[in-house]
């Protein structure tokens, strides 16, 4: 990747640049690779040097970075994010630039400050949502969930309460769906009962579950179709989805918050309830404790 080659000239030349050469970048250049296309806001607002530290590696392999892509420094890389965010929805730059300024000057250590840290983070998450889901996507995954046999949920670890989310709603809404449960060892072995008229949802949040990317990567081959939430557009869940929901994080933290998956999840399954009732205005799910 260091050959002198010509600087992607917008934000979408370069994503699609990092996409192409992900493969055969060295580990600190996939890092890199992550932290850029999981938080295009952060790249656009921070210094290299703040980038460094929120992604754990070296400003310095930033900048060589960018001058492997064909640029002069990070800052004409990193132009590109800015112009991303300066053409978003009005507003939009100020409020992050706002949460970003928040999140740096908090220096209470309590428990509430703690918590205050996280909701401001989800905060930030769920926004950048409303710019980084295309309504095309949302409407070729209702389309899928609606029309397929049997929606087949996989998801582990931090991933497992997202699906699980989805069970109780789609079994509420009358779809019929399994649950690829790593219990008993046998989630691969279900999987092989997929159908092409079914469809494969997928969540899969760094590091990988192995056993769901295997499963993805075994049924996309088998043309089951796939949708997926994930972290990134370089995720290893991207290549086999029909559609990929990229939800980074606003900078990590403890532990993944869930918020904004679980929130796409759920708007994902009030849309399918508006189509199969027919009912855009209000629709509903039956709970288990009406009369």
């Amino acid at each position: 990747m260091d050959e002198k080659v010509e600087a992607p000239k917008d934000y979408e030349d370069l994503i699609r640049a990092i996409h192409d050469r992900y493969d055969g970048m060295s580990k600190s250049y996939q890092k890199i690779a992550l932290y850029l296309t999981q938080n295009p806001n952060d790249v656009a607002v921070r210094s290299v040097n703040s980038i460094g530290e929120g992604s754990g590696v070296h400003a310095s392999s930033f900048v060589r970075f960018a001058q492997a892509l064909g640029y002069e420094g990070f800052k004409d890389l990193q132009s590109l994010f800015q112009k991303r965010l300066s053409t978003a929805a009005p507003g939009f730059e100020a409020r992050v630039k706002a949460l970003e300024k928040e999140l740096g000057e908090r220096t209470d250590r309590s428990e509430m400050g703690f918590m205050h840290d996280l909701v401001v983070r989800d905060i930030a998450s769920l926004k950048e949502m409303l710019t980084g889901i295309q309504p095309e996507d949302l409407a070729e995954a209702v389309s899928l969930l609606e029309k397929a046999d049997v929606v087949y949920l996989m998801g582990q670890l931090r991933s497992a309460p997202v699906v699980e989310l989805l069970r109780y709603i789609l079994t509420m809404l009358g779809k019929r769906c399994v649950l690829l449960d790593p219990g008993g060892g046998l989630a691969t072995h279900m999987a092989r009962a997929m159908r092409k008229t079914d469809l494969l949802f997928a969540v899969s949040f760094r590091f990988y579950a192995n056993e769901v990317v295997n499963v993805v990567e075994e049924a996309a081959g088998r043309g089951i179709p796939i949708v997926a939430i994930s972290d990134s557009t370089l995720s290893p869940l991207a290549k086999s989805a029909r559609v990929l929901f990229a939800v980074p994080e606003h900078e990590y933290t403890f532990s993944r918050s869930l918020a904004a998956p679980m929130c796409l999840a759920q708007a994902l399954t009030v849309a399918l309830a508006a189509r199969l009732q027919n009912n855009a205005v209000n629709p509903r799910i039956p709970t288990v404790t009406e009369r």
